[in-house]
């Protein structure tokens, strides 16, 4: 099974990725790990994209993260399933905060190496305001609209608990 999670920071990517992971015993690939290098720092473009497509090679795999310029395309096309959390932004400005308070100071598990957690004010407007442009909200929608058999779209925390409850029930 190849499982891909996409939506806008805060909204829960990383934990949902990680516990459909666990569930189906599948490797996770949480795409800020491929981002960043220590101190924040961004990594090569190309390299990133090397180590993507030899992740993607593996017969399954859930893959959490956006970064549209990066086999976007090639992920949905690929993923069984594609998981879409369009929560509302000042759901995922509480869900950022609470993970910056809970993190702050380390690494978080879904973050590269060296990069303690962090709330910025550049971060807050990304969540708030520059990660929801238009171009960006239909580049979600036409994610939806091409493959509607396999999207599932959670809009609230209910929705994704009863999802998760769905998932991780016991077969």
């Amino acid at each position: 099974m190849k499982i891909a999670i996409i939506g806008y920071s805060g909204s829960g990517k990383s934990t949902l990725g990680a516990l459909l992971a666990a569930r189906y015993d599948l490797p996770l690939l949480s795409l800020d790990t491929l981002n960043f290098l220590p101190g924040w720092k961004e990594r090569d473009p190309a390299e990133f994209q090397r180590l993507l497509e030899r992740f993607m090679e593996q017969p399954g795999w859930v893959i959490e993260g956006n970064y549209s310029s990066h086999s976007y395309e090639q992920r949905l096309a690929q993923a069984d399933r594609i998981i879409f959390l369009n929560f509302n932004r000042w759901n995922c400005l509480y869900r950022a905060l609470k993970r910056y308070f809970q993190y702050r100071g380390t690494t978080r598990a879904s973050m590269a190496e060296g990069c303690a957690e962090k709330f910025d004010f550049p971060f807050f407007w990304w969540i708030v305001f520059s990660s929801r442009t238009p171009r960006r909200r239909r580049k979600f929608r036409r994610a939806a609209e091409q493959y509607p058999r396999k999207v599932v779209v959670l809009k609230n925390q209910r929705q994704l608990d009863r999802y998760i409850r769905s998932e991780t029930t016991p077969c």
